[in-house]
């Protein structure tokens, strides 16, 4: 009986969690949605520069010092740009991808970017825009998710690459899954080589607490992150 009795009570108790829960998930969906309606036009990228191919391969290193110097808005349009940009009418991006599938998303942690406030972006790449996903300078929660690699805390701002696997497992299988890698390597050595032409530093971060660095970035549940790569002005001198 009273098995029985706590069962009607549990069910009684039921319809009225499934609520709270369905009122909760709305909640931050239409707080995720008015921060996204905030959306940032960068300037168009430029397809030509002073520095080759080959002089940005030649001179690539791992920076881990930057100056106080905010970087410009026309340059983290650029990084973005070559990260992920859309670079013909079909929606081909600048990094491979294979079938076509790109499951990599781009996010800025910006600090110290001059036109742009501070906080937790994402990058559209079809627009070439930036919507908001968190007010205020993360670049300290993102160092502590970081092992506190002090890169992360310093630079100006911080690029950072997370995978949805399942847009390109689905065809591939389990093998997508190195194909996803594959590509976000492609993709982080494009914007170590644009960070090489613009004369700023930059450096390749896989040490981090994947559900840390998700939360500071609300990351839905099925991205996974990568990369971090910290970037800002070079310290010459």
């Amino acid at each position: 009986m009273k098995t029985a009795a706590f069962l009607i009570t549990l069910l009684a108790l039921i319809p009225g969690l499934v609520a709270w829960v369905c009122s909760r998930r709305s909640q931050l969906e239409s707080s995720r949605s008015a921060m996204e309606a905030t959306v940032i036009k960068l300037p168009p990228p430029r397809y030509e520069s002073k520095t080759s191919l080959e002089q940005a391969l030649l001179k690539r290193r791992s920076v881990r010092e930057y100056s106080d110097a905010p970087l410009l808005l026309h340059e983290l349009s650029q990084l973005l740009w070559a990260a992920q940009g859309i670079t013909s009418r079909d929606g081909l991006r600048t990094a491979p991808s294979a079938g076509a599938l790109y499951p990599l998303e781009v996010y800025v942690v910006a600090g110290r970017v001059e036109g742009l406030p501070s906080g937790v972006y994402q990058y559209r790449p079809r627009d070439h825009e930036l919507a908001l996903i968190v007010s205020g300078d993360k670049r300290r929660e993102l160092y502590e998710a970081a092992l506190q690699q002090e890169w992360v805390r310093e630079g100006a701002a911080s690029l950072v690459f997370s995978a949805v696997y399942e847009r390109t497992t689905w065809r591939y299988g389990e093998r997508g899954i190195r194909y996803v890698h594959m590509e976000v390597g492609h993709a982080a050595q494009n914007v170590c080589l644009q960070a090489t032409a613009l004369d700023l530093g930059t450096v390749v971060v896989g040490a981090f607490h994947d559900d840390r660095v998700k939360r500071i970035l609300h990351m839905p549940d099925e991205e996974q992150p990568l990369y971090i790569l910290p970037v800002g002005r070079r310290r010459h001198g």
